[in-house]
């Protein structure tokens, strides 16, 4: 007479369900990793999704001796950035800050901030080696405290007119993805100003 198979299931050892768990908290790492770098990608991209919404109150001494706070840069859009000499990410995005500048320089200021603890002078030095020429200068505590800490390099703030920062983009910032919400920003102030006028904001 043949043994009727069990209805029960077999019991998982231990290890084996360690590892199932240990397979669910690594992916929901990777999500919150992926969702903290590119949720502010796509929010700064397509405009979608919360503002950050602190405004920070800073003053910064420049490398070529003159200060920039943030009162001084009211009714202007700011694309802030914490970088550093050694950041590889940072040496990818400064051309993209660079060309920023470049372009829209008059309505728009570019702001670099190194985190560099290396002598100013070899920082300078190195901006001027690639021909970086948009206001940068080093963070200082009371700057850095001001922008809620820095945990990452590169960081980006992208700052309206009102002077809140309306994105916060840790690592790279895709250049598509800043300037989007750069002329996002730009359409928005030209319309609250005049309704009815056409923002230079919406050219290509």
């Amino acid at each position: 007479m043949s043994e009727t198979p069990s209805s029960e299931e077999p019991r998982r050892s231990p290890l084996r369900t360690a590892l199932k768990w240990g397979e669910r908290i690594v992916l929901a790492v990777l999500l919150l990793f992926a969702f903290e770098r590119l949720g502010p990608q796509l929010s700064a991209w397509t405009g979608i999704g919360p503002i950050e919404g602190s405004v920070p109150e800073y003053e910064v001494t420049l490398f070529d001796g003159s200060t920039l706070s943030s009162e001084d840069l009211r009714g202007k859009v700011v694309v802030l950035n914490v970088w550093a000499t050694w950041c590889g990410p940072c040496r990818i995005e400064i051309p993209a800050l660079q060309a920023l500048h470049d372009d829209l320089g008059d309505e728009v200021v570019v702001l670099g901030l190194s985190t560099d603890i290396a002598p100013r002078g070899t920082v300078e030095s190195w901006l001027k080696e690639r021909r970086v020429d948009y206001p940068n200068g080093l963070l200082d505590g009371a700057t850095r405290r001001a922008l809620g800490g820095i945990s990452h390099t590169p960081t980006t703030f992208v700052i309206g007119p009102d002077g809140v920062v309306h994105h916060k983009v840790l690592g790279l910032f895709a250049p598509p993805a800043m300037r989007a919400s750069v002329r996002r920003l730009q359409r928005d102030a030209a319309t609250a100003a005049d309704p009815t006028s056409l923002s230079l904001a919406e050219r290509p």
